[in-house]
């Protein structure tokens, strides 16, 4: 997805929300929140970087809900290779949601990735102080 021109609607403390085009968006209003501080994925990301996108992007969906009804949102993010990150800065997009709106947003596929059936075990071995 490409953002040629895009207009910033808020900008808040350690990140800024932006909009594209009107044919770039998977749904009306659909926006960026983008930290300042530059990060390419969310693993290389600070605590202070995320925090501000994601404070950003619960303040946008709030607006979003009071401004134009949209009671659900998406917050979607893809982060590294493999995972179909389109540009080289970590953002979130924040994609308001309507019932009916005939928007598919969840994967319709599933990973054919196979891994070790001791994958839970390794990963919270990594989380553990």
């Amino acid at each position: 997805m490409r953002w040629p021109r895009t207009s910033t609607i808020a900008r808040r403390g350690g990140g800024r929300c932006r909009t594209g085009e009107a044919e770039s968006l998977l749904s009306p209003a659909h926006t960026l929140a983008v930290p300042n501080e530059h990060a390419v994925t969310i693993h290389d990301a600070s605590a202070e970087a995320l925090q501000a996108v994601l404070l950003l992007a619960q303040e946008v969906a709030r607006a979003m809900e009071t401004s134009l009804g949209a009671r659900g949102v998406n917050a979607l993010n893809a982060s590294g290779p493999g995972s179909d990150q389109s540009a080289p800065h970590l953002h979130l997009h924040v994609i308001p949601r309507w019932q009916g709106d005939g928007l598919d947003t969840w994967p319709s596929t599933v990973s054919n990735r196979q891994i070790d059936d001791d994958w839970f075990d390794e990963v919270r071995a990594c989380l553990v102080p």
